[in-house]
């Protein structure tokens, strides 16, 4: 069961209160409940600035501090989600490219990716010089049982884009899409293993 606080915790404005998504298109939340075996997630990007972690983000950029705790009010409905996947058997997978020296932003996703593995995503980092030679998508995307591609749309400040995102079920691009993720996996580094440059 997940928490009922209406507070705002990551992706919130996708997964609870649901982000204005074409009516014949399932939501974020229904596509990660459903997922029967695996859930990957790329990322590419080295700034975000959607809303709902603008706050935390400040907060950790005076102080140095990162909301770590899995039952706060910024992570608990998404530890929830992941944790719920695991116990189904589904594998979440996250593989990060970033540029080094890592931006600001990547430092505070770094801080708090400690919660993620908590819950139950495995993560993985692959400084981008090292993924000069792979053909990867232009943008993040999500990958659901090899059956789903959403893709995230932003702009070039890291807002969500118009449109945020692009669904597909074609063989084709889900091949593709499976086929770099993987490449980008094997060479990352274990979060665990990983240092910031």
């Amino acid at each position: 069961m997940l928490p009922e606080d209406p507070q705002d915790s990551c992706w919130s404005s996708l997964i609870w209160e649901g982000y204005p998504m074409p009516q014949t298109m399932p939501s974020f939340r229904d596509l990660i409940e459903t997922a029967q075996q695996s859930i990957v997630n790329l990322e590419m990007r080295d700034i975000y600035q959607v809303d709902d972690e603008i706050e935390d983000f400040e907060e950790w950029k005076m102080t140095g501090l990162r909301d770590a705790h899995p039952c706060s009010p910024y992570w608990a409905r998404w530890v929830e989600l992941v944790s719920s996947v695991k116990r189904r058997g589904v594998t979440m997978r996250r593989a990060r490219v970033v540029n080094e020296p890592v931006t600001d932003y990547i430092r505070y996703e770094h801080a708090g990716t400690i919660v993620r593995l908590f819950a139950g995503e495995q993560v993985r980092w692959l400084p981008r010089h090292k993924a000069s030679d792979l053909l990867l998508p232009s943008c993040d995307l999500w990958i659901f049982d090899r059956t789903h591609v959403l893709f995230s749309h932003f702009t070039g400040d890291g807002q969500w884009g118009d449109p945020p995102f692009e669904l597909t079920t074609d063989s084709n691009v889900l091949a593709q899409c499976y086929s770099a993720f993987d490449q980008v996996w094997d060479r990352a580094v274990p979060h665990e293993l990983y240092e910031l440059r």
